[in-house]
């Protein structure tokens, strides 16, 4: 997603300006386009009445008598609440933010035109089901309906009235369904697996050598963080959960990937071309019914993603009044503005929640370009090329042209972060490159649009799994539960298998070696439904042990810290026959401990550290490693792995690969503890040679003496909270620079428990400052045995209307850890409704 706007503040202070002389304009500017919430309005395009009904928290509920009716009618809400958010996400998506905001976001624009997102969204309309395209379609009128009623810019937000000045010409245009599609690309790029791994080691190579570099990204601990599928692997009749591998799984697909690699090279001397052609961290667990009070299951979900305000879920209920095979759907969960279908939650059968899978599904290659051709196995071949047109507002427009190799497209042309893994990338492999392309299922087009209908109608384990298979990018952890006791996990996704290499460095394009072959059959991806145990956690670690399964999924996964917290605290609830209720589910969502803390905590008491920084490390002594908002270690210990992070490897690293935080980094450091001499402890910018001791002390005393001067010198006082807050940023104009414009739009801060791989994960990023950049976009806890009884909260509110009563009024809620009623069944939602409004045709 694109980096914060800050732009044309001479215009907007006049305006503010202007505001607070006129304040009685400027409450008309802020109101005008609260929507209606009572009464009735004729919208264009119904067949039919359709009703919605609205809690105090602003979450609708629409009932219609046909699939067609409600999805128009949900498009008409959606943009009643979200119509800035929408506008602005399908200008990322089409690489057209420069229309809304002038030069300032030129670059995201290139990047995004170069990759072509919304090319691939058209390609992919027409191979969508005529099903799916009427639900688009209808959706789409209904969004329209709302556009034609509400045309002045006032009446749409009170972006619009800002933008109006800063922007005069622009208009926004009629809602279409390639602008629905197009979002599910900008998903995908944000949950894009290990891309940015991939750039960090061969930026990291290009001042290390291999065997340092390699050490920064160690392997996934299997022997103490179990992965989520623990039994199974892949027969002649796919996955089957019950069966062992009979050989070592990875040795058998490595001889068969030599086979079609050597086939590759032996075709083209028949065919003439060896190529084949011209060419964020999640929480989810379940827990089945004989492990729970009440008998039936229970599911928990909370995805990770970035902050902002509006936050990115939006909350509803979608209901056919009377349920048939013509009107289907039953479903409340939350949904993106923008895109018709619940994303996650529940029908009246089953639950269902994502966590990020995180497979390798995108590759750097390195590229030989002369002129307008580049090498292939010897041969030059002709690069493809467009220019495309990218309209500035208030400047000129600016021509691009794009390069695309076999592989990709050349997105060294605008982004400097893949430009600058060329010298590393040629340390690696001895050889040198002009420009990197990256290939990524996301620029193929797919049918996950399907899945969403699919998967908000299934009745049962089967129909789910077959939503699931239409499930392409971006690949999820997919867990599940139904009303029937049961309970599953299923990797979906378009996996690449590849003839050689595993995705962890940026590859040679010109020697044919590195191509995709397939994609891993659906019917092979890890899946088990019902184990023993009773139930399935997920949270972004390791699917399965690659001893077991012969396809390489990645290489890079999260290392298992708040999925092993979650298995724990599970198996601790279940021991001696003990049960789970939904209130113990919504806890662990809220658990704090730092799974690094146990390793850390010894090795600096051990160290003597006198006069007052004596007194912070008396802190961690009888620290239970819990990391509340008000907990005084928390702070302490934090800042001293802020520190130990900063100056161990800073020196040793350019600045694209230093360490942010997480828990790649709880690895590395882990296995350096024991290793008192490694050369990472040494400060490459002193005369002499520092070990694990003296960078532990110079930590200690980093920390003691930033937090001091920030919180006071009473160590007791301190709180975790006061550092790692969380201010709710609107997308556009809350970094404006301008303080009245961003008092409008943005709110908090608010003092947050957690960190990076807590169960309840806040993450910050060390070489900046504690500031919470990424968190639980929501959580969910869905009681299968009465849906009613199931709890939920979103990050901001319903609405994206600053200074509506739920712009943010679920906000300080969800901070405290707090939940509201997810109310599904028609009576609790009547009964709840505080605006009730009909929508006829």
């Amino acid at each position: 997603m694109p980096r914060p706007l800050t732009w044309l503040a001479r215009v907007i202070t006049v305006l503010v300006v202007l505001g607070l002389l006129l304040a009685g304009a400027g409450v008309w500017s802020v109101r005008a386009s609260f929507p209606q919430l009572s009464g009735e309005l004729a919208v264009k395009g119904l067949k039919g009445k359709v009703t919605v009904y609205r809690d105090k928290n602003g979450i609708p509920h629409i009932y219609a008598d046909s699939p067609e009716d409600l999805f128009l009618a949900q498009g008409y809400v959606h943009a009643q609440d979200r119509f800035f958010e929408m506008d602005f996400r399908r200008h990322v998506t089409a690489g057209r933010l420069s229309e809304m905001f002038g030069a300032a976001t030129l670059t995201e624009d290139k990047v995004i035109r170069t990759m072509g997102w919304r090319k691939v969204a058209e390609k992919e309309l027409p191979m969508l089901t005529e099903q799916t395209r009427r639900y688009l379609d209808a959706y789409a009128g209904g969004v329209n309906a709302w556009m034609a009623e509400n045309d002045g810019f006032a009446g749409r937000s009170l972006e619009y009235v800002l933008l109006k000045v800063t922007s005069p010409g622009y208009e926004p245009e009629p809602w279409t369904p390639v602008d629905s599609l197009a979002w599910l690309k900008a998903m995908a790029w944000d949950l894009r697996s290990n891309l940015s791994d991939e750039i960090g080691r061969a930026l990291a190579a290009s001042m290390l050598p291999r065997e340092r570099v390699e050490q920064l990204w160690p392997g996934y601990p299997y022997a103490t963080h179990q992965p989520i599928v623990t039994r199974g692997s892949v027969t002649e009749r796919g996955f089957q959960q019950d069966e062992e591998p009979s050989a070592d799984p990875r040795e058998v697909d490595t001889r068969a990937l030599t086979r079609a690699a050597e086939a590759i090279h032996a075709v083209p001397a028949l065919m003439g071309d060896r190529a084949g052609g011209s060419g964020i961290g999640s929480n989810s667990w379940v827990v089945s019914g004989r492990h729970t009070t009440t008998g039936k299951p229970l599911l928990a979900n909370d995805p990770h993603l970035s902050a902002s305000v509006p936050a990115v879920w939006y909350q509803a209920g979608l209901h056919c009044r009377t349920r048939s095979a013509e009107c289907p759907f039953d479903v409340t969960g939350f949904t993106f503005s923008g895109v018709p279908g619940v994303i996650i939650g529940h029908n009246e059968k089953i639950a269902w929640g994502f966590t990020n899978l995180g497979p390798d599904v995108a590759d750097l290659y390195l590229e030989r370009i002369k002129d307008d051709s580049y090498l292939f196995m010897g041969s030059w071949k002709p690069l493809t090329t467009r220019t495309e047109t990218i309209s500035v507002a208030g400047g000129d427009a600016v021509r691009l042209r794009i390069r695309e190799t076999m592989h990709g497209p050349v997105i060294s042309d605008v982004m400097k972060d893949a430009r600058d893994t060329l010298p590393g990338s040629a340390a690696i492999f001895d050889e040198e490159a002009d420009a990197v392309a990256l290939k990524w299922t996301a620029l193929e087009p797919g049918r996950s649009a399907d899945a969403i209908f699919a998967m908000n109608t299934a009745q049962d384990w089967q129909q789910f799994r077959a939503a699931a298979s239409r499930f392409e990018v971006p690949a999820q952890n997919l867990v599940y539960a139904d009303t029937d006791g049961n309970i599953g996990y299923q990797a979906p996704g378009r996996i690449p298998v590849r003839t050689r290499g595993d995705g962890t460095w940026p590859v040679p394009g010109w020697t044919g070696e590195y191509a995709w072959q397939s994609a891993i059959p659906f019917d092979e991806l890890p899946s088990v439904y019902n184990p023993p145990e009773g139930y399935i956690a997920t949270a972004n670690n390791a699917v399965i042990d690659p001893s077991r399964y012969p396809h390489m999924l990645t290489e890079d996964w999260a290392y298992g810290y708040r999925s092993q917290r979650i298995v724990d605290r599970l198996r601790e609830t279940l021991k001696d026959g003990g049960k789970v209720d939904a209130a113990a589910m919504g806890a662990l969502q809220q658990d704090t401990a730092n799974g690094f803390a146990a390793f850390l905590v010894p090795k600096l008491t051990d160290i003597e550290v006198a006069g007052p920084a004596g007194d912070a490390l008396a802190l961690l002594r009888s620290w239970d490693h819990s990391q509340g908002a008000g907990s005084a270690p928390a702070a302490y210990f934090n800042a001293v792995w802020r520190h130990l992070l900063v100056e161990t490897f800073n020196d040793d690293l350019p600045e694209g690969a230093r360490p942010t935080g997480g828990d790649r980094w709880f690895e590395v450091v882990r296995v350096m503890l024991d290793k008192p001499d490694d050369p990472f402890w040494d400060d490459r910018g002193t005369s002499w040679k520092e070990t694990r001791d003296d960078m532990l002390r110079r930590a200690m005393a980093a920390a003691y003496d930033e937090l001091s001067a920030r919180l006071g010198p009473d160590v007791r006082s301190w709180r975790w909270g006061d550092l790692h807050s969380l201010r709710l940023t609107h997308q556009t104009l809350g970094t404006s620079g301008i303080a009245p414009v961003e008092w409008l739009f943005n709110r908090g801060p608010f003092p947050v428990s957690g960190n990076d791989d807590a169960v309840n994960a806040a993450g910050w990023n060390v070489q900046e400052d504690y500031t919470v950049n990424w968190l639980p976009s929501m959580r969910m806890v869905v009681d299968l045995a009465d849906p009613d009884r199931s709890q939920w909260i979103n990050l901001t509110g319903a609405s994206g209307h600053a200074f509506h009563d739920n712009y943010w009024d679920q906000a300080p809620l969800w901070a405290s850890g707090g939940t509201v009623p997810m109310r599904a069944r028609e009576e609790s939602v009547r009964k709840a409704a505080v605006h009730t409004l009909t929508l006829r045709p």
